[in-house]
C-alpha cells in the first residue's frame, strides 16, 4: 500500500509470529533489526502493553539529513496484539512529538509468517509540516529492515 502520507511493504518470514514477535517486543530487537544505521543501542523491560515506553540512543549522522548528532528518543506503544501486532510513535528531541508511526502485523501462513511493516505520517503535528521532509524512513529502508529480521529470526 502506499499513498502521500503512509506505506506498507510485506515479507513472508519462514518463522512463528510468536518468534517474530519476540524481536519485536524487546528494545533490543528494534536496534538489531534496523537499517537506517540510526538506531544504536536501546534501554527499556520487553514491552508487553499498549503505553509502555524504552529509550533509543539514536545517531541522525547514519542519515546526514539533519544536524542532529547523538540523542536519545522514547519509543512509546500505541498498539499491542500478542504475536499479532505492534505499533509505536516517539517522543525525543523535538517536541511537541510530531506523531509519525511504526508498526508491524504478523499473520500466520502456511510457511510461516506474512509480516507487513508501516510508517505513517498522517498525523503529525502541522507546525511540522514542509519544514520536516516526510517520511524519514524510506520505503526502500522498511524493506531492507525486513530483510534483517528474516535473517535473525530465519537462523533461529
Amino acid at each position: 500500500m502506499t499513498n502521500d502520507e503512509r506505506f506498507e511493504v510485506r515479507r513472508q518470514i519462514a518463522a512463528s509470529p510468536a518468534e517474530i514477535f519476540a524481536v519485536l517486543r524487546e528494545p533490543s530487537g528494534h536496534v538489531a533489526i534496523d537499517s537506517s544505521g540510526m538506531l544504536q543501542s536501546a534501554e527499556g523491560k520487553t514491552v508487553e502493553a499498549v503505553g509502555d515506553e524504552f529509550v533509543v540512543h539514536m545517531d541522525r549522522e547514519a542519515l546526514n539529513d539533519l544536524p542532529m548528532g547523538k540523542y536519545d528518543v522514547t519509543v512509546i506503544i500505541t498498539s499491542f496484539t500478542e504475536n499479532a501486532e505492534i505499533e509505536w510513535t516517539i517522543s525525543g528531541a523535538i517536541q511537541p512529538p510530531i506523531k509519525h508511526l511504526y508498526g508491524y502485523q504478523l499473520q500466520p501462513s502456511a510457511t510461516g509468517t506474512l509480516v507487513t511493516t508501516y510508517y505513517d505520517w498522517s498525523q503529525i503535528e502541522d507546525r511540522y509540516r514542509g519544514k520536516v521532509n516526510f517520511p524519514i524512513i524510506p520505503e526502500a529502508g522498511l524493506r531492507a529492515t525486513l530483510g534483517i529480521l528474516a535473517r535473525t529470526v530465519e537462523q533461529q
